[in-house]
Order: C-alpha cells, then sequence, then structure tokens
C-alpha cells in the first residue's frame, strides 16, 4: 500500500519525508478551468425490484464499521500521502446564516493554498494542492466564482436546504439560479417524508427532476439526510433511489441532522454503490460518495478514507469520486502536518480559517 501511496523513503536521520506527490496534479492545476462540457451521470429505469429486496442486517455493519477502525493505519510518508489526499477530497463549507462576501472570499483564499508555504517547503510538496471546492449558499455563490475564477469549482446547496420544505417548483429554480451564477455542482436534499412513507417512485421522479435541470451543467450531489431516515434499510434503499436517478455523488448529510456522518451509514451507502457497479446496469457510469458533517479532525478523515479504500478501491480517494464535506477538518490535519515536520503542534491562532 504504502508505494501506491508514496514517492519517497524517509531519510537515514529522520522520520520526516523529502518529496510527497499523491495523486498528482500537472502544474496547470491552477489555471482556470474551461467550460467544457462536464462529465455527469444518467438516470437509469426505475426498478423496484432494487428497492424491495433490500434488508440490513445492522449488527454485521456495525461490527464492520468496528472492525474498519483497526485494520489500516498510515505512517510517516504513507500519513502525510494520505492527510493530502484528503485535503484534495474537502468541500470545503461556509454555510452560515451571517456568511458574508467577505467570509466567503476568506474561505476561497483558503481553499486555494490550504497549508503554510513552510509546511509545503518542509514536505517537498512537488505538485500543487487545493482542496477540492467551495461550497456556500446559492447567493454566496457569485462572490465565490468571482475570486476562484474557476481555479477550483463552487458548490452550492439548493433546493430548500437543509430541510427541503418547500414546493418542488422553487427547488428546481433554485438549483437553475444556483448554476447561472455560476456554481459547478449542486448539493440537493431529498424529501426525507418520501423514505419515511415508501414512496420511492415519487422520490426517483424527484431527483430525476434535479438531473434534467442540472443536465451537464452540474455535478449532481444527492444528500440523504440520513439522521432523519431512522433505519439503515432505508438508508440503503434511499442510496439506490438516488444512484438510479442519476446522481453523481451521494452524500450522508446536510450537518443539520440530529446524527450526521458515522461510519455505519457511510458504509451502508458504499456497499449500495458497489452493488451497483456489480450488478453492471450503470454501464460505464460511476458513482461518487460525500461523508459530511461532524468529521472535524485528521483522525476522522483517516476513517473515512480506509473505508473507500477497503470498500470501493483507490480511485474514491480521489476528488472526482470522494469529497469529504467540511469546514474545521482542514484546520486539524494542518496541526497534524505541522507536528510531523516539526515534531509540535502550532497554536491555533496560526492556522485562520474564515
Amino acid at each position: 500500500m504504502k508505494k501506491k501511496l508514496i514517492r519517497s523513503k524517509p531519510t537515514a536521520k529522520t522520520n520526516r519525508p523529502r518529496s510527497v506527490d499523491i495523486h498528482s496534479r500537472s502544474s496547470a492545476a491552477l489555471k482556470p478551468r474551461t467550460s467544457a462540457r462536464l462529465s455527469t451521470n444518467s438516470p437509469i429505469p426505475f426498478d423496484i425490484g432494487l428497492v424491495q429486496s433490500l434488508r440490513v442486517n445492522r449488527s454485521a455493519v456495525e461490527a464492520r464499521a468496528i472492525e474498519l477502525g483497526t485494520r489500516r493505519t498510515f505512517k510517516v510518508e504513507a500519513q502525510v500521502a494520505a492527510y493530502l489526499a484528503t485535503i484534495r477530497c474537502i468541500d470545503l463549507t461556509t454555510l452560515a446564516g451571517d456568511d458574508t462576501s467577505g467570509r466567503v472570499a476568506r474561505l476561497c483564499a483558503k481553499a486555494l493554498a490550504p497549508l503554510e508555504q513552510e509546511i509545503v517547503h518542509a514536505l517537498g510538496i512537488i505538485s500543487p494542492v487545493t482542496v477540492a471546492a467551495v461550497c456556500v449558499y446559492p447567493a454566496q455563490v457569485k462572490p465565490a466564482v468571482q475570486f476562484l475564477k474557476g481555479r477550483i469549482p463552487v458548490a452550492s446547496v439548493a433546493t430548500g436546504f437543509p430541510a427541503g420544505q418547500t414546493f418542488q417548483q422553487l427547488k428546481l429554480k433554485e438549483i437553475d439560479l444556483a448554476i447561472k451564477a455560476g456554481a459547478a455542482e449542486i448539493d440537493v436534499v431529498i424529501s426525507r417524508e418520501k423514505v419515511l412513507t415508501g414512496k420511492w417512485k415519487s422520490l426517483y421522479d424527484e431527483v430525476v427532476a434535479y438531473r434534467e435541470v442540472c443536465g451537464s451543467r452540474a455535478k449532481l450531489k444527492t444528500i440523504l439526510g440520513v439522521g432523519n431516515l431512522e433505519t439503515l434499510t432505508n438508508v440503503a434503499t434511499a442510496s439506490a433511489v438516488a444512484i438510479m436517478a442519476g446522481s453523481d455523488i451521494i452524500k450522508t448529510s446536510t450537518g443539520f441532522e440530529p446524527t450526521n456522518a458515522t461510519i455505519p451509514n457511510g458504509l451502508v451507502m458504499v456497499r449500495q454503490i458497489r452493488r451497483f457497479m456489480d450488478l453492471g446496469v450503470l454501464g460505464k457510469q460511476r458513482v461518487g460518495f460525500k461523508p459530511a458533517g461532524g468529521i472535524r479532525t485528521a483522525k476522522d478523515s483517516m476513517l473515512w478514507m480506509t473505508l473507500m479504500l477497503e470498500e470501493l478501491g483507490l480511485d474514491w480517494t480521489k476528488p472526482d469520486l470522494f469529497r469529504i464535506g467540511a469546514s474545521s477538518l482542514l484546520n486539524d490535519i494542518e496541526r497534524q502536518l505541522r507536528h510531523l515536520v516539526y515534531g509540535r503542534y502550532a497554536n491555533a491562532q496560526y492556522h485562520p480559517m474564515a
């Protein structure tokens, strides 16, 4: 595994890594991206058989979740490489009622330069490091786009986030307006009452409508709100419906539910991704995964990275297929990297965020 994650070996005198390059991007990585047609998924026909056949053994899921935390560790250079890979998969997020264009600009600046240059030089990082995207409310898309100038995507929540309790026409209009403002990714919330009442075809039609508005203009991330779904079987079934409806990424939570991203819920969701891949019904389409809500420490993120590696494979540790929705996680990863370089942590004020 180390050979896949790292390039160089530690020197004889120190455990500090010399030159790290995981999931390398070219030197053009920070140049503005073109407006070329995005690679997005399309719906497949609704199959009630793929829905009604689902059953989840909670005890088995919880046992597997516990096992994941003991199966794999990242040490020295592999740890640095895993942290860098995680940074490249972060959707750096601000979703507060008091967001301003100034706060969004500071978040965007951090997204483009997530690590102190001192740490970058000390680690010998040889390819540009940015987060995967900046995620904001629809009203803050325009200032984010103006600051980033296409260097990384802007994602917008939509469809009456976080509760989704508004009219369907307004949900569709909000998606369209966010894309017209410059959003390249849309994080929609499903109507959880359709899950709780078993209206699976109605849920499918709802997500298909979101897919149609996004078209090839924006990636569609479908938020299940797992903390509201009551059972793991509901989580699995909602995942299956969202996949059939053409979601590019399925996402655990808004961050506003009583329970957000947990390994058992995540495991159930990624098993549905794997199930549809094994069935071959998606053709060449692949579905990504995004845990969000409550992921605050580097240690937490390594558990999610382990889940991706063991359940879906190396491609699902890259930003095309794996995202982590977070606001404070980046701070802790930066602290851990500083500790790996200098053997000590910096005070919190040396790692400012918006």
